[in-house]
């Protein structure tokens, strides 16, 4: 009973939280801070491991600025069957010779094969010593959150998918979501896989239960590093101490 009622506490304290934090954004200078990155809504204390998440929208990045203040760096790769980031080359050369742990990403497409998609992204990202496991980017893009597809076709391409990957590189994927796309497409599932969930206005809770292990808390950051069009970048942290991150993916 008592866990129960402190679960209570705990969905009161962040419904007030949420309510207030909305409140301060509608406000002129709440929004005028956060639209200009200067509010982080979440920043999060007591996380000893932080890194960021790039594609071509950063333009050109100078690794050994940007890495002055990160631990790692997720990378996008490839989206779909045959699309590779224009940036990628450039990020992979740059990003493998600095002193951070390095991983990259593929954008999961919800209209192509699993085993092509697998195909793009093996043949794009080589592999070396020490680096993170490849990650899946699970989220809704153009509109079709209006007309989501069945979650049984999603898993049958994605099961393919993290079968091809785990296979290749001797590690599983991590699974990238948004609450909303998690909720209806990886909940509940995928447990050998660890989670990268995203969440820019409150430390997340998984509606399953599960642990996270990278949370996206900020789409308005700003570090000194990159020239592209978009200003801000995303940030990151892992959950764990460094030692555990110095040694993840732990080795089956």
């Amino acid at each position: 009973m008592s866990e129960i009622k402190s679960d209570i506490l705990i969905m009161i304290g962040r419904s007030i939280l949420m309510a207030a934090l909305t409140l301060f954004l509608c406000g002129g200078t709440g929004l005028a801070l956060y639209i200009n990155g200067l509010l982080i809504p979440n920043e999060p204390n007591g996380y000893m491991v932080h890194g960021v998440d790039v594609s071509s929208y950063q333009g050109n990045i100078d690794w050994n600025v940007l890495s002055e203040n990160i631990d790692f760096a997720y990378i996008k790769a490839t989206e779909g069957s045959s699309s590779v980031d224009p940036e990628f080359y450039d990020n992979y050369a740059g990003a493998v010779n600095s002193n951070i742990r390095v991983g990259f990403y593929m954008f999961f497409s919800f209209d192509s094969p699993g085993e092509t998609q697998a195909e793009n992204y093996i043949r794009t990202v080589k592999k070396f010593d020490n680096m993170l496991p490849p990650a899946i980017d699970v989220e809704f893009y153009g509109g079709n959150d209006k007309d989501p597809p069945k979650r049984e076709d999603i898993d049958r391409e994605l099961d393919i998918l993290i079968s091809e990957i785990s296979e290749h590189y001797g590690m599983k994927p991590i699974i990238y979501s948004t609450k909303k796309a998690y909720d209806m497409y990886i909940s509940g599932g995928y447990q050998d896989c660890d989670i990268w969930i995203r969440d820019i206005f409150c430390e997340p809770k998984l509606s399953d239960g599960r642990s996270w292990t990278f949370w996206q808390y900020s789409e308005k950051s700003r570090l000194n590093g990159y020239d592209g069009d978009e200003k801000f970048i995303d940030m990151n942290v892992f959950y764990g101490t460094r030692y555990e991150f110095d040694i993840y993916p732990k080795k089956p």
